[in-house]
Parts: structure tokens; sequence; C-alpha cells
């Protein structure tokens, strides 16, 4: 086992726009541990934030008399499209060259994949604690499972079950047009057209989206902008409690449009196996989200309604679930894991 052995260390992270989520595998068939997150403001990038970690890993570990070893691979997951050297986070002002950052932190080998192809890799490890189900029976791990994520931006990726194992399809979903259900719908998106070329989905069913969504729904209902721009935060506190009626129909289109997108990912993937929510706004909702319309328009495709009334639906409660994913990324890479170890 000591060839094993000899690979580990992992250091894993989870990048995002908002937040930088570490975590630590120790040796072979080890869990994810030493979980920490990070603000990204509060670091010039991601090694300075690395480091951090590394050294606060360190100062626990002291704390039990040993010292922390250093990282022999790592795996990071990035809010970005992957390729090439430089990688550049797409809302956050973090940039880094992969060679670079793996010379700095002197590691025998970096992985570098998009953050929801990470989250699509954890999906066949979820365990039931991890989720909340609903609509379509229980999640199965076969076949193609997808997952959506409205975060910071709007997250799309999926896994297919191969002879050689789990293969994960990244890809930039969130950014594919957004289509309307019926003539209400259809008035915000020829509103948002007004001020863009192209409405994306993320450019309404995502933490940045959010307040563009609320200005339509507010032109289209009052025939007027609201009289201030809304932070994300004030729309889903003034909708939630009823205290805006206005913000109220925004979290209702919200959580109806990302049903119907959700329902065109399934399709268009054919995740039979069923279609995860993640990010980090649909855990605010509640059980608001859960009495939305989200599954109805998830279901409501027409001749292929019986299909998509098969798939199961689940929410991601575990915000930490993704550095799973990372993990069997550098299992994927690394060259050989602890199940086939040499000794």
């Amino acid at each position: 086992m000591s060839g094993a052995l000899d690979h580990y260390p992992w250091l894993l992270a989870d990048v995002g726009g908002s937040n930088a989520r570490f975590g630590w595998v120790d040796g072979p068939g080890a869990p994810v541990g030493s979980l920490r997150s990070y603000a990204v403001q509060d670091f010039p990038g991601l090694e300075e934030a690395a480091r951090r970690y590394l050294q606060d890993l360190d100062l626990e570990q002291q704390a039990q008399g040993r010292r922390c070893p250093a990282p022999r691979y790592a795996a990071v997951a990035v809010a970005t499209a992957v390729a090439g050297d430089e990688v550049v986070l797409t809302n956050s002002r973090w940039r880094f060259s992969r060679q670079q950052l793996q010379a700095a932190l002197q590691l025998r080998g970096l992985r570098v994949l998009n953050d929801f192809e990470a989250l699509a890799l954890s999906l066949p490890r979820l365990r039931a604690q991890q989720l909340r189900a609903w609509g379509g029976g229980a999640p199965t791990a076969s076949g193609c499972l997808a997952v959506i994520g409205p975060g910071t931006g709007l997250g799309v990726a999926a896994v297919v079950q191969t002879p050689q194992g789990w293969q994960a399809l990244p890809g930039e979903g969130g950014h594919a047009t957004l289509a309307p259900a019926d003539d209400f719908e259809s008035a915000l998106l020829a509103h948002v057209r007004g001020r863009h070329a192209h409405v994306s989905a993320e450019r309404l069913l995502s933490g940045i989206g959010l307040p563009t969504l609320h200005e339509a729904v507010s032109v289209v209902l009052a025939g007027q902008p609201p009289v201030m721009a809304l932070t994300p935060e004030l729309i889903l506190e003034r909708g939630l409690t009823g205290q805006d009626p206005l913000c109220e129909r925004t979290l209702d289109c919200f959580c109806a449009m990302l049903g119907g997108f959700a329902g065109s990912v399934a399709l268009t993937l054919g995740a039979r196996g069923g279609v995860y929510v993640g990010g980090g706004i649909v855990p605010r909702l509640g059980d608001y989200f859960f009495q939305s319309r989200f599954r109805e328009r998830f279901e409501a495709k027409g001749r292929f309604q019986p299909y998509l009334a098969g798939i199961p639906t689940a929410l991601i409660t575990d915000t930490l679930a993704a550095l799973g994913g990372v993990a069997l990324a550098i299992e994927q890479s690394v060259p050989f894991s602890a199940s086939a170890a040499p000794d």
C-alpha cells in the first residue's frame, strides 16, 4: 500500500464567484475532510487562498501534536470554462496559470475543471441526507444525470455512466437562449432584449439575473421600472415575506422559468436518472421552492410530459457536495488510485 500512500494527501478546491471552498483527502479510501470556506474578495488570488487554507490546516494539526504534510496532488473546480493554461474566473477578479499554481504549491499534478463538471461528478455518490427529492421518484445513480445551478451565475453539466466509469459532460448551458412559455414571459423577455441582444437563461435565472428579472416584472406589471434597483438579497427577502407583490411575482417567475429550463436540459441530455438543482439561490427559498411551479413547468413539454413525469428532481442541500466530485476528478487522473494501487 506504500505506493498508493505516496500519492497522498490531496488538496481540493471549489471556487465560485463569491466563495472558495477547500477540502482534504488524507489517504486511500478516506472521505473528504477538513472543510473550510473563504470569501473570494478577501484574497488577491487562488494561490493566496490555498496557502491560507494550508496554514489553517497546519495549525489545526499542530494543536493535535502533528504537522500537516504538503499535498501531492490537487484539483480545483472553477466557475468558468476551462481551456489552456490561463484560467480566468467568470464572475470574480481571480485568474491564474495552471502551470504556475502547480509549481508554486509544489504539486506532482494539478487538475482544473469547471465547477459544474465537478458537481456533476459528485452526483453518483450523493447520499440521501445531502438531497431533498421531489417528483418522479427517487434519483437513481444510473444512465445520465444532469445538474443545473443558479448561484452567482447559472451552471449546467451532466454525468454519464460508461463501462470505464462516470464521465462528466461539462458545458456552458446557462448561456443557452431562454425560451418563454406564455405571453407574460414573452413580454418579460421582450423588455430584456431592449437592453441585451441575447437573453440567456443566466441573464434572468441567477444571482446576477434576479435584479434584471425584477425590473422586467415591474415594467410589465406596473408599467415602470422600480424606483431603485434591488439586490438579489432584498428581492428574496421581500418576496419570501410577502412585503412586496412585485418581488413575490419575481420569485414565482424565477421558479417557473427555472423549471422550464430544467425540463429542456433533461430532454436535451436524456437525463432519466435525475435532474439535480445546485447553486446558492434555491436552498434559500426553502419550502417556497417546493410549493412553486418548478415541477409543473419541468413537466410541461406537451407530448413529452409523460417522459418528464418519470424523471426525478432533487435539490442538493449540501453546499460542499462538489468537493466529492473534485476528489473523483483526481482519482480519474492520478496514475493509480486506492482501489487499484500496486504495493
